[in-house]
């Protein structure tokens, strides 16, 4: 579903801002492992490079110590200054002697030698060699011409030579101890790995030893550099170096104190790399899942949040799309049109309401409210609930049309009704209406007075009307007012009552105000009051539809208002006689075969004879009623079908006309409300809601396959007003026309 631009208004911020968290956060930990890795390393590599200087330092002490005290002995000074020959065995013996001894105290695979300048010989690796003069001056100017000391060491092809010219403190050399310590002896000292790479620099710089490990060689500039750097600095540390444009190098040193020796070690970044490459990687996968949390927690917090949002948005899915920026505006405009479209309906409805309300006072004469209706019109009209007041119905009818034609009684009628709007009180009387084309009626509301009060206060309104239409109309009027009641459900009854007073003008004359309470001790009441007509006609539609189930339901209401409201003996028999006579009527226009035999007549007098009342209803049910049921259940089971089809082809071919249930109904020579029954046990709807579904059905293939404008479809349908029609389009559609034409276009 296309997400809104609220829901993104919160999403990207939380996501950026989570984003940002575990990228600050996930930097500051990688930055600060970085840090800690590499003070753990550049301690252990700076342990390291003490650990070598150390091992080292601790044998070139042992080399000087042990040819230092050699030096200082008699017996040196007997053997340098004497020839030795190869006869001289016990003199080359001690010498070599006492080399082997110096050997056993100092580093394993060390050579040494000792050099006679006085008698010119040498004695190296347990060999004599004599040596000339020449060798001998080349031995001063290498080792003791031009040199400030007599103690050194010097670098050589295989490894460092530790130099001891003797006597050490005298300037009148004798001889020349040498010391050569091979690289491999070193390596073994020093005990270098293959990714250490290790530099001892003497106090002047020079290179004494390279483990040469790896191609990264430092220049001879770049151990000068470094050798001021360290003598300028503490006794271990680490320095920078630049590399010519390269990444710049780090090293850890160490400073001896005995022979201001550095010793060197590079602080590998590689290595360095390495170690952190796990750390980093699982940093990265953290911070990955991390992320993708945040995504989900950003995702569900902003449909949360806009949730409501998207309800209201559903909620307002009649109202036609606008091409909003975002949620809010969509919504601004949705409520604006509802506010829009609430007060036309409310114009409309505030037009129509003195029709509506004169709707509710004709089924209240007619008993069709239920008392939840009445509840609520009575409510949206402004009147006091049911039961709180009293109730008459006063009916007036024309006694004569004075000076005017037959054609003006509908006018005199309206007029008459004008009269009474204004001549009785609004708080005392509902809604004045035309009954039906004889009769006006109104149902007075009358305050908590005394008999004789409100009969005088009735009185009083009836003379003022006569008087009224008299006087302005020119016509004269007869009015007829019932008891008193107390329920307006009893409206009917009230109605039936002004009725037959109206009845009595006969006996009285023109211009009579008439009141039932007085006729009512002299007749035996109203025809109508006692038979119910409308429930006859229920169930006999009921037994024409041959639904047993709808003939139960019509049928015990009506025999208890017919056996329960005629308590005279003789009026309870001229029902009788009229029910059955009914039924006949009916057998003969269905034509079953139930009641149509030779000897009718004795069907009256079985009911005739019958005295009590349940006998009457068992033989009306069971050998009359439910028999009819069941033979027209059988006969038009077949009918129903042809009659509907026969309705839907009229709507398919007239659904541009007016059609209405009643006009079918007098084309087909059937009731309406017979014809209405078996539409919708047939088709399983309304004919009214069948009829509106084919219009739109064709409006929608008009709108996609036609030019006719919203207007034109909507009159040639049968809408007069086109809102109407657009209403109940969308009602059924959940778009309006326009939208659904544009919808079919763009498709």
């Amino acid at each position: 579903m296309k997400k809104g631009r609220m829901f993104y208004g919160i999403f990207i911020p939380i996501l950026i801002l989570g984003v940002g968290l575990v990228a600050s956060f996930g930097s500051y930990i990688y930055v600060s492992t970085i840090r800690s890795v590499v003070g753990q390393f550049s301690s252990s590599k700076q342990s390291y490079i003490e650990q070598i200087k150390n091992n080292l330092e601790h044998k070139i002490q042992s080399i000087e110590y042990a040819f230092n005290t050699f030096s200082t002995t008699s017996s040196f000074q007997d053997i340098v200054t004497h020839p030795i020959t190869v006869k001289d065995f016990e003199a080359y013996r001690s010498v070599n002697s006492q080399l082997n001894y110096i050997a056993s105290m100092t580093a394993e695979g060390t050579e040494y030698s000792l050099i006679s300048l006085e008698q010119n010989w040498q004695i190296m690796n347990e060999r004599l060699t004599s040596l000339s003069e020449e060798d001998v001056e080349q031995l001063r100017g290498q080792y003791i011409d031009n040199q400030n000391q007599s103690l050194f060491w010097i670098k050589t092809d295989k490894g460092i030579r530790f130099v001891n010219t003797l006597p050490v403190f005298s300037s009148k050399k004798q001889a020349i101890a040498l010391s050569d310590i091979s690289q491999y002896t070193l390596d073994s000292i020093i005990k270098t790995d293959e990714n250490a790479h290790v530099y001892i620099l003497n106090k002047s710089g020079g290179l004494m030893y390279d483990s040469g490990q790896k191609e990264m060689t430092l220049t001879e500039a770049q151990l000068q550099e470094l050798s001021g750097m360290v003598a300028a600095g503490e006794e271990n540390g680490r320095i920078e170096l630049e590399a010519g444009g390269r990444q710049s190098i780090q090293l850890l040193y160490a400073k001896s104190g005995y022979n201001n020796w550095v010793y060197l070690t590079v602080l590998d970044q590689d290595e360095i790399a390495g170690t952190l490459s796990m750390t980093k990687y699982g940093l990265f996968a953290l911070g990955l899942l991390s992320i993708l949390l945040i995504l989900v927690v950003a995702y569900f917090v902003a449909l949360y949040f806009t949730k409501p949002i998207q309800q209201i948005k559903r909620s307002l899915s009649i109202v036609p799309p606008v091409n909003a920026k975002n949620e809010f505006e969509y919504i601004i405009h949705s409520i604006d049109t509802i506010v829009s479209e609430k007060e036309s309906l409310a114009s409309l409805i505030e037009a129509e309401m003195p029709q509506l309300e004169t709707q509710l006072i004709l089924n209240l004469f007619r008993n069709r409210v239920t008392p939840e209706e009445l509840t609520r019109n009575l409510q949206r009209f402004g009147y006091v609930p049911n039961g709180s007041r009293r109730y008459a119905a006063m009916l007036i009818q024309l006694d004569s049309l004075g000076d005017e034609g037959a054609s003006s009684k509908d006018v005199l009628l309206l007029a008459i009704n004008k009269m009474v709007e204004e001549v009785i009180p609004e708080s005392q009387r509902m809604l004045p209406i035309i009954l039906n084309d004889d009769t006006q009626a109104t149902i007075l509301t009358l305050p908590e007075l005394s008999e004789a009060e409100l009969n005088k206060e009735l009185l009083d309104y009836a003379t003022s009307l006569l008087r009224a239409v008299r006087n302005y109309l020119k016509v004269s009027i007869s009015i007829g007012i019932s008891k008193c009641y107390e329920d307006l459900l009893e409206s009917k009854e009230a109605c039936e009552m002004g009725k037959q007073a109206l009845h009595q003008r006969l006996n009285l004359g023109k211009e009579s105000i008439i009141f039932y309470e007085d006729i009512s001790k002299v007749v035996s009441g109203p025809v109508l009051l006692h038979y119910p007509a409308e429930l006859e006609t229920q169930l006999f539609n009921a037994i024409r539809l041959g639904d047993k189930e709808q003939v139960t339901e019509a049928l015990y209401p009506f025999l208890a208002q017919l056996i329960g409201k005629n308590k005279s003996t003789l009026n309870f028999e001229v029902m009788l006689v009229r029910l059955v006579n009914n039924l006949i009527q009916l057998e003969q226009h269905l034509g079953v075969q139930v009641l149509l035999t030779q000897d009718n007549n004795k069907l009256y007098h079985r009911v005739l004879d019958i005295r009590n009342p349940e006998e009457i209803e068992r033989l009306l049910v069971q050998e009359v009623i439910y028999p009819m049921t069941t033979a027209m259940k059988e006969k038009t089971s077949k009918q129903f079908r042809c009659l509907s089809d026969k309705i839907t082809a009229i709507v398919h071919s007239e659904f541009d006309q007016e059609l209405t249930l009643e006009g079918i109904g007098e084309r087909l020579h059937y009731n309406p409300n017979y014809l209405s029954s078996i539409f919708k046990k047939e088709y399983g709807t309304a004919f009214s809601e069948y009829l509106m579904n084919y219009r739109l059905e064709m409006a929608k293939k008009w709108l996609s396959e036609t030019d006719m404008t919203i207007r034109e479809i909507a009159e040639r349908l049968q809408y007069h007003n086109p809102q109407n029609f657009i209403r109940s389009f969308r009602k059924k559609e959940q778009v309006t026309p326009g939208a659904y034409r544009k919808l079919q276009q763009e498709a």
